[in-house]
């Protein structure tokens, strides 16, 4: 295949008929309408794996609520740890959610037609990359995911924790959700060494409404949680911002592929994956949330469906 232009590349990945090409296949449809679209991945171990994910905060909260604040005899120890740890929690998996159920950029399947290519209007001897797997055109920095069995544009990589690839629509809320997981973690071996602490220099039947075996055990596995929770996503969280201020995807790294496009700046990088000026809506995972209506509607040839 002969290679063509960066510039050219870069109108092609903007251009309005990559999204726009509901007459070529009745299985695609406008970025417009995706965006009004639940986007889900029918993966049984990313399922599994997302709703690991939950049990495990859950069960963070369960034991931060229920066993060290509840039981304590400050009041304000445990109103302030409890709304920072519970607002923290609803942060992480409202990023989670966003993560999973945001389209990271999915190419439209089957667009690689004659017509369509007539619509691109190439100068002669311009060829194009096409993706054999999913008949569609290939924008630059784009790669296909054999699991969510499309083309995602600017993919960093598939993450089954959150069922789905993070790519050029969702890495926002994936680096949120890395950061906020972060924080509980870390906020949660905080509230264990005091409730060891507490619990050792008076008596154990008076620290906590559980019995003193059944209260060790809870904590232990969730600082045992809480440990390698922190390890993994702050090691992640690094990972991505690294990523997003060099403009290089993780794929691109690992492949060590010499940029054909023009590196944005970092702080550049930050403000395309974030939106904008720097503002608390930069941390929200609601920001641009929109209640849809609730259409289920299947995708043929496709593991995702759509609302």
């Amino acid at each position: 295949t002969m290679q063509s232009s960066g510039h050219r590349f870069r109108d092609v990945e903007h251009h309005p008929l990559l999204a726009d090409n509901e007459s070529y296949d009745s299985s695609s449809s406008s970025e417009a309408d995706m965006a009004e679209r639940v986007w889900f991945i029918r993966d049984g171990c990313g399922m599994v794996c997302a709703i690991m994910t939950w049990l495990l905060v859950v069960y963070a909260d369960f034991v931060v609520t229920f066993v060290m604040l509840l039981p304590s005899k400050d009041f304000w120890y445990s109103v302030i740890n409890g709304v920072l740890f519970n607002c923290l929690a609803v942060l992480a998996l409202s990023s989670h959610l966003r993560t999973m159920l945001t389209d990271p950029g999915a190419v439209p399947k089957g667009n690689a037609t004659k017509e369509y290519m007539d619509n691109l209007q190439l100068k002669p001897g311009e060829v194009i990359y096409k993706c054999p797997k999913c008949c569609s055109i290939k924008p630059e920095r784009a790669h296909h995911c054999s699991i969510c069995k499309r083309c995602i544009r600017k993919m960093d990589h598939h993450c089954p924790w959150v069922n789905n690839c993070v790519g050029e629509k969702n890495q926002r809320f994936f680096v949120l959700f890395t950061m906020y997981i972060a924080l509980i973690s870390a906020h949660a071996l905080v509230l264990c060494g005091f409730q060891f602490f507490s619990c050792v220099r008076g008596q154990w039947t008076e620290c906590s409404d559980f019995s003193p075996p059944v209260t060790v055990i809870l904590m232990i596995f969730l600082c045992l949680e809480g440990f390698l929770f922190l390890t993994f996503t702050a090691v992640m969280f690094g990972t991505q911002i690294h990523s997003i201020c060099n403009d290089e995807t993780e794929i691109e790294r690992l492949k060590s592929e010499k940029p054909t496009w023009e590196r944005r700046l970092r702080w550049e990088g930050m403000k395309s994956v974030f939106g904008g000026q720097p503002s608390l809506l930069w941390i929200n995972p609601f920001a641009g949330f929109r209640i849809r209506r609730l259409l289920l509607r299947g995708k043929k040839g496709g593991p995702e469906f759509s609302v």
